[in-house]
C-alpha cells in the first residue's frame, strides 16, 4: 500500500475539484483519494502506479505541477492582469481558444469580404472543435467515470445544440467565452487559495545551526532538539526554541495576531515564524519542524477547510439533486412546448428563438458552480484571516455558530484574570496617601527579607513588587525562619523578630490596632487576601494580595453585552472573590465555589435557558465544561498542544482580547455567505427565466453563469480584508 501526493493544476471551481477525485477513487487499484480544492493537494492511497493517475488527471483536461518549479506561479503575480496574462497562455486549453478566436474573427472577416459561405462555416465548426475538444472530452469522461453531469458536459451539449441548429459562429463563441470564463474562474480562485498559502512562507526554510562554535547553514528539517542556532536582528526565528542568550523584541504577529513586539530574554519561549527585533539571540530547539507552532496552525487551518458548515452541506446535497434536475427541465422545455402547442422546435426565420435554442440557454444557466462555491470561498477566506490574527477555528461550522451563540461562560483564573496573584495594596501606619510612601516601602521591604527564598504564590507577589519598587537590598534575608502552622512566617532581620501572616495568627497573637482592622475589612470585602506584617513588638500594617482582572477583559466583557451577548463567570473561587471581580468587569451573572463537574453542570444548565453557549478557558483545567458546550474556546493557544486539541476555537495569545473580533468575523462570514446564496439563486432564476422566454442568447447564459460564480468569489473574498466593523 502506498501513498502519495501531487499537485494539480487548473482547478477551475469546487465542483470540478470533486468529479476530479471521484474519478480518481474509482480506479480499480486506488484505495481512497482526497483532493484539496484550496491547496491543489491530491492524496491517493493503493498499489497503482502513479503514471496511471497522471493519464486520468490529463485525460480530464488537468495538469501536475512541476515539482521542481521554484519561479512565482501566474496566481501570485502581484499585478492582476499580468498574472491572469500567464495564466491564461500557460493552459493548454486556453492556448487552443484563443486560437480559435483568431479562427472565428478571420471568418467573419471572411464573411464581409463575400467569401463562400462553406469556408466560413467550416472556419467556424474548426473553430468550434479547437476550443471544444478539450471541453468535451473532460465532460464526457466524467459522465463515464462518475456518472454525473459537469459544467463541461453542459456546455458540450449547447455547443452542439448551436451547431444543430445552424448558429455556428455563436456554438464557437459560446466555448470561446466559456474557455476564457473558465479560465477567470480559475485564476480568480487560485489567489484564493493562495491566501493560506502565504502562511507556509512565513517560515524560513533555512537556520544558522551552531557547532562547537562554528555556524554552518542547514535546512530547518535537519534540526534536532536540542541543537544551537543564531538569530541575527531581523530575521524570522526558524523553529520553536527557548532563548539561552541575548536579549530581543520579538514580533508575535504570525502567531498571536499581535502587531506590538514583546520582549523575550533568556528563558523565554520563542516561536517560528516570528520576527526578531534588535537584538542577537542564540536559541536551544524545543520541538521538530513538523511540531513547530506555525505548523501545527497551517495543519489546523488546512484541516478545518475539510469540516463544512451547515450551510455548506445543505448546498452540497442540494447540489446534487439540481442539476439532473435541470438537465430534465431543459428537456423538457425544449420538447414539450413544440409537441403540446405547436411551437418551433428549431429557430424560425422571424429572428425569434426556437424551444432547443432556450432549453440550451437554461442548460447552460443551470450549472451550479456559482452556489456550491458561494459557501466554501467564504469559509476559506474567514479561517486564513482569524489565522493571521491569532484566532483558529477548527472548521467552518464553528465559523458560521459563533456569531450565534447567545451567552459566555468565562473562567475566572487565568482567563478573565492574570492567573496570579499581585500585590494590590501595601500600608504602613504612617502611610502618607502617596504612591512613593517611604513607610510602606520599608514594611514591603521587611515583608521581601521573610519571603525573598519562599516559592508560595503569595510570597512570589511580595518579591515581584518588592523589586518593582527597588528595596531589595533594604534589608538582609531573614535568620532563623519558622512556620507558623500554614499561617504565616516568622524569623530575625536585624536581630528583631519579625512576622508576616493572616489576620487569625494576629488576632490570636498581637494587638491589631482598630484602624488596621479596618483596612483589612474593606480588603477582604473586595476580594483581596490580606497579609498583616509586625516589626517586633509593633504591628506595622497589611499588604493585599490579588489576582487582578486583565485590562483587556472589562473591554471584552463591554463588547460582547453591546453585541446582545449574555456573560456569565464560573469559578473555583469564593462568592466574596468572584463577586468583586465579576462587579469590576460588569459581567452579567456569576457562579462560585465550584469544581470542575459543577462547571459541566452549570453549562449544561445555562444551554436550557440560552439556548446556544459557548465556554471561554485555558483548555486544560476547563476542558469537561468546553467540551459541554456548544462551542469551546481555549486561549494560550501559543506553544500548548494541548490547548489546541482542546477546544473548537484557540486564541493563540495568551488574552481573550480577540474574542470580539471573532464573534464579529463570524457574523460578516455569515452575511457573506448569505449575500452570495441570494444572488446566485436570483441571479440565475432571473437569467433562466429570459432563457425561457426566448430573450437570453448563449453568450449571456455563459456570461451570468461564469459572472455569478466570479462575483460570489470576490465578495467571499472580502473576508481576508475585514478588520471588525459592522
Amino acid at each position: 500500500m502506498v501513498e502519495k501526493t501531487i499537485k494539480i493544476t487548473g482547478l477551475d471551481c469546487l465542483e470540478c475539484a470533486r468529479g476530479l477525485e471521484g474519478s480518481v477513487a474509482s480506479l480499480t487499484m486506488v484505495d481512497e483519494a482526497k483532493l484539496n480544492f484550496y491547496d491543489g493537494t491530491l492524496t491517493f492511497r493503493g498499489e497503482i502506479e502513479e503514471r496511471e493517475v497522471l493519464k486520468l488527471i490529463n485525460s480530464l483536461g488537468y495538469g501536475v505541477a512541476d515539482r521542481e518549479e521554484n519561479a512565482l506561479l501566474p496566481e501570485e503575480e502581484p499585478n492582476a492582469l499580468l498574472g491572469f496574462w500567464r495564466y491564461i497562455i500557460q493552459r493548454i486549453e486556453t492556448q487552443m481558444a484563443l486560437g480559435a478566436g483568431g479562427i472565428v474573427l478571420l471568418s467573419l472577416l471572411f464573411n464581409q469580404l463575400g467569401f463562400p459561405g462553406w469556408l466560413t462555416i467550416s472556419m467556424q465548426i474548426g473553430a468550434l472543435v479547437l476550443a471544444g475538444w478539450p471541453i468535451a472530452r473532460s465532460g464526457m469522461v466524467n459522465l463515464w467515470v462518475n456518472h454525473t453531469f459537469n459544467i463541461n458536459f453542459l456546455m458540450t451539449v449547447a455547443g452542439i445544440g448551436a451547431v444543430v441548429i445552424g448558429e455556428y459562429a455563436e456554438a464557437a463563441a459560446l466555448i470561446l467565452l466559456f474557455d476564457l470564463a473558465e479560465a477567470l474562474e480559475g485564476f480568480t480562485n487560485a489567489r484564493a487559495r493562495g491566501a493560506l498559502s502565504k502562511l507556509t512562507s512565513l517560515t524560513p526554510t533555512q537556520a544558522i545551526r551552531l557547532v562547537n562554535g562554528q555556524e554552518e547553514l542547514v535546512p530547518v528539517e535537519n534540526l534536532a532538539i536540542g541543537d544551537q542556532i543564531l538569530v541575527r536582528s531581523g530575521e524570522r526565528i526558524p523553529i520553536d526554541g527557548e532563548i539561552i542568550e541575548g536579549q530581543s523584541d520579538i514580533n508575535q504577529a504570525p502567531i498571536t495576531g499581535e502587531s506590538i513586539p514583546v520582549w523575550k530574554e533568556p528563558g523565554n519561549e520563542v516561536f517560528s515564524g516570528t520576527v526578531n527585533g534588535s537584538g542577537k539571540l542564540i536559541i536551544s530547539v524545543t520541538r521538530l519542524v513538523a511540531d513547530s507552532t506555525l505548523h501545527r496552525i497551517i495543519q489546523m487551518v488546512t484541516e478545518a477547510q475539510s469540516r463544512q458548515s451547515r450551510s455548506q452541506k445543505f448546498i452540497d446535497k442540494f447540489a446534487q439533486y439540481y442539476t439532473p434536475a435541470m438537465v430534465l427541465l431543459a428537456v423538457l422545455v425544449a420538447a414539450l412546448p413544440p409537441l403540446l402547442f405547436g411551437e418551433p422546435f428549431l429557430n424560425p426565420g422571424t429572428g425569434n428563438n426556437g424551444w432547443l435554442y432556450r432549453a440550451l440557454a437554461l442548460l447552460v444557466i443551470s450549472c451550479p458552480c456559482a452556489l456550491v462555491i458561494s459557501t466554501p470561498v467564504t469559509m476559506v477566506a474567514s479561517l486564513t484571516k482569524a489565522a493571521r490574527e491569532g484566532i483558529l477555528f477548527k472548521g467552518g461550522i464553528f465559523v458560521e455558530s459563533l456569531s450565534k451563540v447567545s451567552a459566555f461562560a468565562f473562567d475566572k483564573t487565568g482567563t478573565l484574570t492574570h492567573g496570579e496573584p499581585e500585590v494590590v495594596a501595601c500600608r504602613d501606619l504612617d502611610h502618607n496617601a502617596s504612591e512613593s510612601c517611604e513607610s510602606c516601602k520599608d514594611m514591603l521591604a521587611l515583608a521581601y527579607a521573610l519571603e525573598r527564598h519562599s516559592t508560595h504564590p503569595l510570597a512570589q507577589a511580595i518579591i515581584a513588587e518588592a523589586e518593582r519598587c527597588g528595596v531589595i537590598d533594604r534589608y538582609p534575608a531573614a535568620k532563623n525562619l519558622k512556620t507558623r502552622g500554614g499561617l504565616g512566617l516568622e524569623g530575625l532581620i536585624d536581630g528583631r523578630l519579625t512576622t508576616i501572616g493572616s489576620r487569625r495568627l494576629f488576632r490570636e497573637e498581637h494587638d491589631v490596632p482598630q484602624i488596621i482592622d479596618q483596612w483589612v475589612d474593606e480588603a477582604e470585602s473586595e476580594g483581596k487576601t490580606a497579609m498583616l506584617l509586625c516589626d517586633g513588638d509593633h504591628v506595622r500594617g497589611f499588604i493585599a494580595v490579588a489576582d487582578t482582572p486583565r485590562q483587556t477583559a472589562v473591554e471584552v466583557i463591554r463588547n460582547l453585552k453591546a453585541m446582545d451577548k449574555h456573560t456569565v463567570m464560573l469559578t473555583g473561587d469564593n462568592h466574596t472573590v468572584a463577586g468583586a471581580v465579576s462587579h469590576s468587569l460588569g459581567i452579567d451573572d456569576v457562579r462560585s465555589d465550584l469544581l470542575p463537574e459543577d462547571k459541566q453542570a452549570a453549562v449544561t444548565k445555562l444551554k436550557e435557558v440560552f439556548g446556544s453557549v459557548a465556554m471561554v478557558g485555558d483548555g486544560i483545567n476547563d476542558a469537561p465544561a468546553l467540551a459541554s458546550a456548544d462551542l469551546g474556546i481555549a486561549m494560550g493557544g501559543s506553544g500548548s498542544a494541548q490547548a489546541m486539541e482542546t477546544a473548537d476555537i484557540v486564541l493563540m495569545a495568551d488574552d481573550i482580547h480577540k474574542l470580539p473580533f471573532a464573534v464579529k468575523l463570524s457574523k460578516f462570514a455569515n452575511r457573506l455567505i448569505k449575500q452570495n446564496i441570494i444572488f446566485s439563486i436570483s441571479s440565475k432564476l432571473a437569467v433562466a427565466v429570459l432563457a425561457v422566454l426566448g430573450y437570453a442568447p448563449l453568450w449571456l447564459a455563459v456570461l451570468a453563469d461564469m459572472g455569478v460564480s466570479l462575483l460570489v468569489t470576490l465578495n467571499g473574498m472580502r473576508a481576508l480584508r475585514y478588520q471588525g466593523g459592522n
